[in-house]
């Protein structure tokens, strides 16, 4: 590939991803980092986290997505009371036309492309893990059957701040398997201005501006950006000062974290660096593109020590640390 295709791809990426973010945009006030991570998560094929209290925008997020791609979207709402069965499907006993009897699997809604989990930490942990099989190995097993789900999937979970009432924390095993944690904050007084303007009266109906083939060609593309050794070396370096028990720990990672981040943690640093560097037009990952994901790549990966918990240290605290702490290599160190 010579270098003008290189450049001509990356614009040409570049260009696909703003079409999408602008029409989001005509629905979704302010929020710009929390939809690139949405987008991010899509062409990496991860999944996402999105926490905030109610009103917020979460699920109108999430909607407005599978409203602009041309992709089938369903919608669970966890609740204390929801069984396993209700997201993956169950057999039943159905009439074959000949007066006989038989056995079939009924799909879940599960069995989609785009997949939003709603209030996730409001279920049972039983009914939570009813997600791990599919989000993992993208397959749903009922019966002794494994049934292979379509792609791209992606499920995109909401919750609830875990003190509020009512809510069960989500299992690490489960919380590993997101790609990305996205904490939403307050709007701005100008910002809930343009929510009212917008949510007052007709509201804006969303065009579609992207279908599946070129959702997966976007997904082949993250995979073509080359990462430089010494990128692989520091997003490495980010993830293993996560641990307590690493020497490139630091001091507040020794004193408040009891578990820190997995292999997919400098997995999904590599992954989301080389989506954020196609999204701004480039075909090389730099260091820079790794500090910027590393909040949503790590801090749901961080599991505090009861000292940490006592003295309400956050994960985002740990991450921050890092990032100031955490050495550049010297290549990078060179180019700034």
């Amino acid at each position: 590939m010579d270098t003008r295709d290189v450049r001509e791809k990356a614009l040409w990426a570049k260009a696909q991803v703003e079409s999408l973010k602008s029409e989001i945009a005509r629905v979704i006030v302010g929020q710009e980092e929390i939809v690139e991570g949405v987008l991010i998560c899509l062409l990496c094929g991860g999944h996402a986290l999105l926490e905030g209290v109610p009103g917020l925008g979460k699920t109108t997020l999430i909607k407005s997505l599978g409203q602009v791609l041309d992709l089938h979207a369903a919608r669970i709402q966890f609740t204390p009371d929801l069984l396993p069965a209700d997201i993956i499907g169950t057999n039943v006993l159905v009439h074959d036309g000949e007066g006989g009897r038989l056995v079939q699997f009924q799909k879940g809604p599960v069995f989609t492309h785009i997949l939003l989990a709603d209030e996730i930490n409001r279920a049972t942990p039983k009914t939570q893990s009813a997600l791990l099989e599919a989000m993992q190995e993208q397959t749903v097993t009922a019966g002794g059957t494994t049934y292979k789900l379509d792609q791209p999937f992606i499920v995109l979970a909401t919750q609830n701040p875990i003190e509020m009432e009512g809510t069960y924390p989500l299992p690490e095993a489960q919380l590993d398997r997101f790609f990305f944690k996205l904490s939403l904050g307050y709007p701005s007084a100008s910002q809930i201005r343009q929510i009212i303007d917008r949510t007052t009266k007709d509201v804006a109906s969303l065009r579609t501006v992207m279908d599946g083939a070129v959702v997966a060609e976007l997904k082949a593309l993250v995979r073509e950006v080359p990462v430089a050794d010494h990128v692989k070396d520091y997003a490495i370096a980010l993830a293993l000062a996560t641990r307590p028990g690493s020497p490139g720990a630091t001091a507040l990672v020794k004193r408040y974290v009891r578990y820190g981040a997995s292999p997919r943690g400098p997995q999904s640093l590599v992954m989301a660096g080389r989506a954020k560097a196609l999204l701004e037009g480039r075909l090389h990952v730099a260091c820079e593109d790794i500090r910027a994901v590393a909040m949503p790549s790590l801090q749901h990966r961080i599991l505090l020590s009861f000292e940490g918990e006592a003295e309400a240290v956050s994960p985002e605290t740990i991450v921050t640390d890092l990032l100031e702490r955490v050495p550049l290599p010297a290549e990078s160190r060179r180019g700034r």
